[in-house]
């Protein structure tokens, strides 16, 4: 923070603000954005019956959440069949970590502060951004609502809403906004939940000849959770640009509920997360020069026990300390070339009280150099990374390293259609869990690397006021190589794992949407989005393994969703649907590891009364039996009902 503050006194002194220059090439939704960025933003995320951001994120394609169950059940996000762990996540700009686990829960954000959510494949398009995320071969950037008040304004603003439903849920949240002085502003947002996360759901077992040994109704135990989260922030402008400050912590007190196997209902586990950080960031520009810096230090302290009686009992406590600083610069050369340079140190620890656990320390230096040139309707950008990982275990230390580049390709054909490529490597280390853990560590594991590419086209129309006032149509191919894949999946408790190296696997895959905004009648609007993606992920290791060219575990070759959301005045009635085709469970594509399709159908009721907004929400409309993840039923039909107010 003192190398923020030094910043900013610097920036003080200096000259006053110009806009960038550098050029979008893309228009996804209803706003000018950056090419292979899908966006969900403002009324369409209330429109969703999503409650976290893993929940909206269904919605985006070559996008696998797995869910295993329940309202408090963790929530991570798979993309193009990567693996979690090649996702980066970013929060108003600065990167999200988890070096023990290297998967971020996104089940723990809500989404009453975010306005923004985005993915983008490859990578952030702007030069401008930290050398951590021109590695991520995807990345979300979460945005929450920034306050500004015109002169005549009130200088604050209040929104708060209660909630309850199915698995007798109860919450609420709040978030003010206020006005310290012309130049700062600043927020205030809390919110939490409690539920007992019991629901009915149906299992049936099988024979290992295959035929019915039984079909039986039960519920869902062990899925309660209670959750808190609070977040302040401060917003500032200076002379030559913005900064921003964040402290959020949340809490939770969850059961874990567990699989459901040899026809046992009840497990003992449960998870208590005290998850904590601050961050600050600046932005200035001064003439062609920009800087961008960020500082971070985040605590995570996790609590782990399993007192089922039909194991054996375990109390374990996990520490996690990480300490972040990233500057990056961008000089536009001339009216077309800008190039950009980035560095970012790392420091990650952890610590757990299990017998003979070593405690890791690692350090990570990242390096990016990146280019932007602009020749007309083409965009061309190319950047390298530099990735040096240094891991030390008592007197041992282990070096990795890696340079990653990446190739882009923008070309405006006419007004409204557009086409795109991109080729990039990435490469990202084991996590902690991955090498060091007591139970299911590998400490032979080897790092992952990912060479990836895509074609596409878009075609997007905007006639603000005509019958159709928006159309937009994308399809995009792509192909990745992933060698020595890291596979991870639960080992009978969800909190366990067993890693393992698949070597070499195949993916290649489609990618098609499209979004229409109509305004059939005086007052009425309808919106229509799909989405449509095909992937063939193969393991193609070695051809003597019985699951050679084999589908990878959970990855479905067709999924699918769709929402249609019909407005009239202050009212908007919203239908959406996800449709996840066959998958298997293990390696092997067999009739013993084979898992359904499923689909789910939701249906929302909104309406804004002056300040008052009311929503009546049914997921699962249809009562659907399935589950994301084997063994983990998810709820059949729930209901939920949210009223919030607006001062």
């Amino acid at each position: 923070m003192a190398l923020l503050a030094s910043i900013l006194a610097a920036a003080a002194l200096a000259g006053p603000v110009k806009s960038d220059t550098l050029k979008t090439v893309e228009v996804v939704g209803q706003r000018p954005v950056a090419r292979r960025v899908q966006v969900l933003e403002g009324a369409e995320l209330k429109r969703l019956n999503s409650h976290s951001v893993a929940d909206a994120m269904r919605y985006f394609g070559g996008v696998q959440v797995k869910d295993y169950g329940g309202v408090g059940g963790v929530k991570t996000v798979n993309v193009r069949s990567m693996g979690a762990s090649h996702v980066g996540v970013s929060y108003d700009g600065v990167s999200l970590g988890n070096a023990q686990n290297g998967q971020i829960d996104l089940g723990q954000f809500s989404l009453d502060n975010v306005e923004e959510i985005s993915l983008a494949n490859g990578r952030q398009p702007r030069l401008l951004q930290p050398a951590r995320e021109f590695g991520a071969a995807a990345q979300v950037s979460l945005r929450t609502r920034r306050p500004a008040f015109a002169p005549d304004q009130k200088p604050w603003r209040l929104r708060a809403s209660v909630f309850g439903g199915s698995f007798d849920l109860i919450g609420g949240a709040a978030t003010v906004e206020t006005r310290l002085s012309p130049t700062l502003n600043a927020s205030f947002s809390a919110d939490a939940l409690n539920a007992s996360g019991r629901y009915k759901f149906r299992v049936r077992g099988y024979t290992p000849s295959g035929t019915l040994a039984y079909d039986t109704t039960a519920t869902r135990h062990n899925g309660d959770i209670f959750a808190a989260r609070f977040e302040a922030n401060l917003y500032g402008n200076v002379p030559c640009g913005t900064w921003s400050a964040k402290a959020y912590t949340f809490n939770s007190n969850r059961g874990i509920p567990g699989a459901i196997v040899a026809n046992v209902w009840r497990r003992g586990e449960r998870l208590r997360d005290s998850n904590s950080f601050a961050q600050g960031s600046f932005q200035g520009q001064w003439g062609r020069w920009q800087l961008l810096c960020n500082a971070k230090y985040a605590f995570y302290d996790t609590y782990y026990s399993n007192h089922d009686s039909r194991t054996p009992h375990v109390d374990h406590r996990y520490r996690q300390h990480e300490a972040y600083l990233s500057a990056s610069t961008l000089a536009r050369l001339t009216g077309n070339w800008s190039m950009s340079l980035s560095y970012d140190l790392l420091l990650n620890q952890m610590t757990a009280d299990l017998t003979g656990f070593q405690t890791p320390l690692r350090f990570t230096n990242m390096i990016a150099l990146a280019s932007a040139l602009q020749l007309g309707p083409v965009n061309l950008q190319a950047s390298g990374l530099a990735t040096l990982v240094n891991d030390k275990i008592g007197q041992h230390s282990r070096f990795r390293h890696a340079i990653t580049p990446s190739l882009s390709l923008d070309w405006q054909v006419c007004g409204d259609f557009r086409l795109s490529a991109m080729a990039k490597q990435s490469f990202r280390m084991p996590t902690f869990n991955d090498l060091y853990y007591t139970d299911a560590g590998n400490a032979a594991l080897r790092p992952e690397r990912v060479s990836q590419a895509d074609l596409g086209a878009a075609y997007h129309r905007q006639r603000p006021g005509e019958s159709v006032e928006h159309l937009r149509l994308s399809a995009t191919g792509f192909y990745s190589r992933v060698s020595d894949k890291i596979i991870a999946y639960p080992k009978g408790q969800q909190f366990r794992w067993t890693m393992l190296n698949l070597g070499e696997v195949d993916i290649r895959g489609v990618e098609l949407s499209g979004r229409i905004g109509l305004l059939p009648a005086r007052d009425w609007r309808l919106t229509l989005l799909g989405q449509y993606t095909f992937q063939r992920a193969i393991d193609i290791t070695d051809t003597d393994d019985t699951y050679y060219r084999n589908q990878i575990p959970y990855t479905p070759r067709h999924s699918a969703s769709a929402s249609a959301t019909l407005g009239w005045r202050s009212y908007s009635l919203s239908y959406s649907f996800i449709y996840v085709g066959q998958r298997w469970n293990q390696q092997e594509n067999i009739p013993r590891n084979y898992m359904s399709h499923w689909t789910t159908s939701d249906l929302s009721l909104t309406a804004d009364f002056n300040r008052w907004r009311v929503q009546l929400e049914v997921n699962n409309l249809l009562n659907q039996q399935y589950a994301v993840i084997l063994n983990y039923p998810m709820p059949g039909r729930n209901f939920r009902a949210t009223v919030a107010i607006t001062l």
